[in-house]
């Protein structure tokens, strides 16, 4: 089974999961990154908290004629669904997406995802910390911090070095060596990852 997976990142405008006004996803292919997507996204409310625009650099100017995240649902469901869905902290990226389909009143997808950061601390123990911005120095990636797309195409290189040195065919046989169990949303019901001893 080869290496295929779909690395996103959401920024959102304030404290509110569905607040989203950002979206990354780097799809990967046979170990290759294949095809990049960003999106400015106008959030539900339009509320942008002085934090988050520290964060991420996104003001509301720049997304108020973009359009809300339900008019591209159905192109990021079909590019999300194919592939095992990976993101760095990936409880959060998940809720996010959970939260905002809620917010619009749209169906779940199906699919698996896991976490670039549970797959980093079991692939290279030790190091003094596995923030995204501290994993692309380790191997040394440059990029812009918070930036959705550059965020997720780091996330996908982390994902891509794990593999390559635990000597994993795919990101299937990498979460079973590590023993990081795959989070699942299906009909609804959202199962989390499980990291096993």
């Amino acid at each position: 089974m080869p290496v295929n997976f779909t690395a996103i990142d959401f920024e959102t405008a304030n404290e509110r999961l569905d607040s989203v006004c950002s979206l990354g996803m780097v799809r990967v292919e046979n170990g290759i990154i294949t095809d990049k997507r960003y999106r400015l996204i106008r959030p539900p409310d339009m509320r942008f908290s002085r934090r988050n625009i520290e964060v991420h650099g996104i003001y509301p100017s720049e997304v108020e004629n973009e359009p809300q995240f339900y008019r591209y649902w159905n192109s990021i469901r079909s590019y999300l669904e194919p592939y095992p869905v990976v993101a760095h902290n990936a409880n959060f990226d998940l809720n996010v997406l959970q939260a905002v389909l809620r917010r619009y009143a749209l169906d779940n997808p199906t699919l698996t995802y896991t976490c670039s950061v549970k797959i980093a601390r079991r692939t290279w123990r030790g190091l003094q910390s596995y923030g995204l911005n501290h994993l692309a120095k380790h191997f040394g990636h440059t990029f812009v911090h918070h930036h959705a797309l550059e965020d997720a195409e780091v996330c996908a290189k982390i994902m891509l070095h794990a593999c390559q040195d635990t000597q994993s065919d795919s990101v299937e046989m990498l979460s079973e060596k590590l023993k990081v169990s795959f989070g699942k949303i299906s009909n609804g019901i959202h199962t989390s990852i499980k990291s096993n001893k």
